[in-house]
């Protein structure tokens, strides 16, 4: 075996070493990237409250400010999932008579993967998925609990943490992680900034459709778009699809239902293929087959936080691969942000 193959060789077992690390010890790691993503985002509010305040009284402040906007996203998407929730089961036999008149049309046009369906599906499979969401609440509740905790201690030592780099390590690796930490930083407050914005645009406008069809739970379903819109690819499929369904099942028309599914993919293409690239803009140009690849893979390592948090991540990894001349062709081909031009360029 040649040298070359044998990196290659050991390149992958290391990989796969870690990718193993990262699923088993997800109790571990998923809560410490969920910290440091936070951190990204409100390190500038602590650095600027401490300039005018105590480190500890801003510190506070910064605290209080996090756990209230996961109180307000944890109440609006609680009440919005749960109203759904119980209208479904309220519902559920009508549901179940709607499927089995479905299944009895697609077989009669051949397609008899639904008489396969039929035999394993009911509408106590979904209650049970929904119940399922609503226990993956209260565990994400726990989760971030965990999580603020380490935003707290890692707010306390950020300072710590750069000046210790600079003293370890040699200037230029010193150099490469904390430049690349701030860009990583700066990068991922754009990202969640317009994430943000055009999720409520989104929500708005599902709202807006709903309402003007006379759907039910027209707040509900835009607040569903709001919180899944986070999840690309994913959260704005199931976000369009559910409420389509549900108007099948509310008007008994599938012209109503198209309808209103066409209205909510124009909704879905206009502000995430056409707005969001132009507000968003190079900084954060990234492949849309790395944004998918991303979503899935993280998503199959830690779940649902997993497919909110990975795209994060790409981002933070392809700007570290940025800082060096040996990884930059990473960054270039799978499409980073603005490379940033170094004495090595």
């Amino acid at each position: 075996m040649t040298e070359r193959a044998l990196v290659v060789a050991i390149s992958i077992l290391v990989i796969i070493a870690v990718v193993s690390a990262l699923q088993i010890a997800a109790a571990v790691f998923a809560p410490v990237a969920g910290a440091l993503f936070i951190l990204a985002l409100v390190w500038p509010l602590q650095r600027n409250l401490q300039r005018y305040l105590p480190k500890l009284l801003a510190l506070a402040l910064v605290v209080c400010f996090i756990v209230l906007v996961f109180f307000v996203v944890a109440s609006i998407t609680t009440w919005g999932f749960g109203r759904i929730g119980r209208s479904i089961v309220s519902d559920s036999a009508r549901f179940q008579v709607l499927y089995n008149q479905l299944a009895e049309w697609l077989e009669g046009h051949g397609i008899v993967v639904a008489g396969m369906w039929a035999e394993h599906f009911n509408i106590g499979w979904l209650v049970r998925i929904l119940q399922g969401v609503t226990a993956r609440l209260n565990i994400m509740i726990s989760f971030w609990i965990v999580v603020v905790v380490y935003v707290l201690l890692g707010l306390l030592d950020t300072e710590t943490v750069a000046r210790n780099a600079r003293a370890a390590l040699s200037p230029r690796a010193a150099s490469i992680l904390i430049d690349g930490s701030k860009q990583t930083a700066a990068k991922l407050r754009h990202y969640m900034l317009v994430r943000t914005l055009m999720s409520l645009a989104t929500g708005s406008m599902v709202w807006a459709l709903s309402a003007a069809f006379g759907l039910r739970f027209a707040a509900e379903w835009g607040i569903l778009a709001f919180t899944l819109n986070y999840i690309p690819f994913m959260g704005p499929f199931i976000a369009t699809l559910l409420p389509s369904f549900y108007a099948l099942a509310q008007f008994g028309s599938p012209q109503a239902a198209m309808l209103i599914f066409a209205g909510l993919n124009i909704i879905q293409f206009v502000i995430g293929s056409y707005i969001e690239p132009r507000v968003a803009g190079h900084a954060l140009a990234i492949t849309p087959f790395v944004v998918l690849f991303s979503v899935f893979f993280w998503s199959f390592l830690w779940g649902l936080f997993g497919a909110f948090i990975g795209v994060p991540i790409t981002i933070a990894i392809l700007t570290y691969c940025a800082q060096s001349p040996s990884t930059l062709w990473i960054a270039q081909l799978l499409g980073s942000p603005d490379v940033i031009r170094h004495d090595w360029a």
